[in-house]
């Protein structure tokens, strides 16, 4: 099952905090859902347990996260790769920043995932609003941690 996602977020802090945030594997890794365990490898990859319920389908995920940031034009590149309980799931993402005016910043976000296994076989519109639910929770994080640092 492929799902694709995009949004944006306005994030009330100054584009160099933002970018200073979302380059900082432990900080992203914290922002996601449920999250049991995050483990830093390099600033580059980072390793994640999360908590994943959708529908009837619970337990835990294990996720390997790849970011690269261009420094020059404020955009990060994220591939993320797991799974758990016989579900796997691929996922690409990206975020571009930008001023958004007043110390704001503008936080341009997209992904594209695949699932295989019972996590896709719940049903594409349960699994379709999780994981919509899922990115959007962890983008508003992003931002209320920004403004929290």
């Amino acid at each position: 099952m492929n799902l694709k996602y995009n949004g944006q977020e306005k994030v009330p802090a100054p584009m160099d905090a933002v970018w200073a945030f979302v380059r900082d594997p432990d900080k992203v890794g914290r922002c996601l859902p449920d999250v049991v365990e995050v483990t830093v490898h390099d600033p580059q990859h980072f390793d994640a347990v999360v908590q994943v319920a959708v529908g009837p389908v619970r337990g835990k995920f294990k996720l390997k996260f790849e970011m690269t940031a261009n420094e020059a034009t404020h955009h990060v590149d994220m591939k993320v790769s797991g799974g758990g309980f016989g579900s796997a799931v691929d996922l690409t993402a990206t975020a571009d920043l930008a001023d958004g005016g007043a110390g704001t910043t503008l936080l341009n976000w997209s992904g594209e995932a695949i699932a295989r296994g019972p996590v896709a076989a719940v049903g594409g519109r349960v699994l379709d609003g999780q994981a919509k639910k899922l990115i959007e929770q962890t983008f508003a994080t992003v931002s209320q941690r920004v403004r929290q640092a």
